[in-house]
């Protein structure tokens, strides 16, 4: 395994893309990958809030949308060891088992199940101190480096939005493999501006 530099990704639940992403992360770190990678939550409900009008974290009735990323980011803060299994659980309650992530009763269950207190996280990411959080997250983002949705690496200055078709089925080397290429082509290759398939390969 290649040493990287430190780097980060954003994610919003909502999103396949970041799903797809984000297991690459979760099986390369199983797998041994000693990244120094920071999981940044996004929202893309505020992504496509339009200039002037009311931000997701003013506007009471965004309330639920944000929640899931709330959520993350408690746990990522004060229970930074149990952050993967429940960033998995949370993506799959979403795609996986289909379910509305905006719902409460989805998150404390998703929470229960990977064994953590859902009430008492529940009950933080409530707080008005972790909606400033997760506001100031996603408006650096997208200040500092020009994020505009999800998957997004960030590297340094640099910031690149990521797709990737594939999940890692178990494949940890695999993993490792995927997002040490994604940042090699950040870090040793910056010249290569674009590069999207015109139609999905089969």
């Amino acid at each position: 395994m290649s040493a990287l530099p430190p780097f980060a990704v954003t994610y919003d639940y909502r999103c396949p893309w970041a799903r797809n992403m984000h297991e690459q992360l979760i099986a390369g770190l199983r797998g041994g990958a000693d990244w120094r990678v920071t999981f940044l939550p996004f929202s893309l409900n505020q992504a496509h809030v339009e200039e002037g009008d009311t931000p997701v974290w003013d506007n009471p009735e965004a309330g639920p949308n944000l929640l899931a990323g709330l959520v993350s980011l408690v746990i990522r803060d004060e229970y930074p060891d149990k952050f993967l299994v429940a960033h998995e659980a949370l993506f799959a309650a979403r795609h996986d088992k289909q379910l509305d992530t905006r719902e409460p009763a989805v998150l404390a269950e998703t929470l229960a199940s990977v064994g953590l207190d859902d009430g008492k996280i529940l009950a933080e990411a409530g707080t008005p101190e972790r909606n400033e959080q997760f506001r100031e997250i996603h408006m650096s983002s997208v200040r500092d480096h020009k994020v505009f949705g999800v998957p997004t690496f960030i590297v340094g200055d640099a910031a690149t939005f990521v797709r990737m078709r594939g999940r890692p089925e178990g494949d940890n080397a695999g993993a490792i493999n995927a997002v040490e290429r994604v940042v090699g082509l950040m870090t040793e290759w910056p010249q290569l501006n674009e590069f999207k398939w015109t139609s999905v390969p089969q």
